[in-house]
């Protein structure tokens, strides 16, 4: 299987992961926040699967200690934030200029598959450039 196909089909599994988490907290929370509340978790669960999945799988990167894997999770994290202003903004803004939670989902669909395409870029030239 080509990186392209892996890496899509994480992307599309971590969305998933996302999109799955942020309906828990939809469901289960009902105060002040919840679709930025439901925002930050799915992005957190998307964030720690997809580090996961693209550290083994697409990169065959390991790290050899603790503080390694949490530095690298650290620049995974900081390489992401970029690509997550793409995703929340077409989340948020679908929500805006449609509403309602299938809108907001549609937006954060193609933000999200925009922010993978640039996150391989950066993830490849900078978090995981060199194995240790």
């Amino acid at each position: 299987m080509t990186i392209a196909i892996k890496y899509s089909l994480f992307a599309v599994l971590a969305t998933l992961l996302n999109l799955s988490a942020q309906e828990v907290v939809v469901r289960t929370y009902d105060g002040s926040f919840t679709t930025y509340l439901a925002i930050a978790f799915g992005t957190f669960t998307g964030l720690v699967s997809k580090y996961l999945l693209d550290k083994k799988y697409i990169f065959q990167f390991i790290t050899t200690s603790h503080r390694e894997d949490l530095g690298k999770f650290t620049l995974y994290g900081l390489t992401g934030v970029t690509t997550t202003a793409i995703f929340w903004g077409f989340e948020l803004g679908f929500d805006a200029l449609i509403g309602g939670k299938i809108a907001r989902y549609t937006g954060a669909i193609f933000g999200l598959s925009i922010g993978y395409s640039v996150k391989y870029q950066l993830d490849k030239r900078y978090v995981f450039a060199q194995q240790a």
